[in-house]
């Protein structure tokens, strides 16, 4: 229900529920004065989110709470490299890297390469299967497995149906041992927040940065795509997330 609710208060929703509604005030109705004024909101909404400006404005404020992880090889008596799942389908006509989303993707590759690097330590992959017959963290070892990783090496945590149910899991396997926390950028600071609030102070090790800064004038800037859009509605869900877990008194 959480997640639908979600869904139903995204941007592209209410811009398209603003469009349909102004349609159907200044076609089927006299209300042509209210549909004129909900139809422009729409269009204004769309073409907001459609420029990067204010997208990487919502989003990079989440994604530069933290800095990335550079000096990896200076960090000891690591135990833990935890990677949290971002999406999955389990279409089994498709190679493995194909059945994970961009995100997850993103945070396996970090936690590898991280793992690579502090060869002490061990990967918690954590992703569960709510609309999905298969448990993410399966899918996220096995393509694990094929980069190189050893399966030994590799501990799958499928029961957490969202992040507050994978901080309270995580923590009865970590326990006290110091671990690296691996997600994309911009979900790095609610992860944390409800990390710590179960009395857990991962190192953060964001991923998949969508805000990027410009060297040079692009040309394509100048033209709407949805890219802007994408950014704006992993930017409200995160928001959305934190206003939540705040008044449940989760972080």
């Amino acid at each position: 229900m959480k997640k639908i609710i979600g869904l139903l208060l995204s941007p592209m929703t209410v811009c398209i529920v603003l469009l349909v509604s102004g349609l159907f005030l200044l076609l089927f109705t006299r209300r042509q004065k209210t549909g004129k004024f909900t139809v422009t909101l729409g269009v204004v909404f769309l073409l907001f989110m459609s420029y990067d400006a204010l997208p990487d404005r919502a989003l990079g404020t989440l994604e530069h709470r933290y800095q990335p992880l550079k000096k990896i090889d200076s960090i000891s008596d690591v135990k833990w490299i935890v990677v949290l799942g971002g999406g999955h389908v389990t279409d089994p006509n498709l190679p493995v890297a194909s059945r994970i989303s961009g995100e997850s993707l993103s945070r396996l590759i970090e936690g590898v390469i991280i793992h690579k690097r502090l060869p002490q330590s061990r990967m918690i992959l954590s992703g569960s299967n709510i609309f999905d017959p298969v448990p993410e963290s399966k899918s996220m070892a096995e393509l694990a497995i094929i980069l190189g990783i050893d399966k030994d090496d590799i501990q799958e945590e499928p029961s957490g149906l969202d992040t507050e149910d994978q901080a309270i899991l995580i923590k009865k396997i970590v326990e006290k041992d110091k671990f690296i926390l691996v997600t994309s950028a911009f979900h790095m600071p609610r992860s944390m927040a409800l990390f710590q609030k179960q009395g857990m102070y991962p190192i953060p090790s964001p991923s998949g940065y969508r805000v990027k800064n410009r060297k040079e004038v692009d040309p394509f800037m100048f033209f709407p795509d949805s890219n802007g859009i994408e950014k704006m509605e992993l930017a409200v869900h995160e928001y959305l997330g934190m206003l939540w877990s705040k008044l449940r008194g989760r972080i």
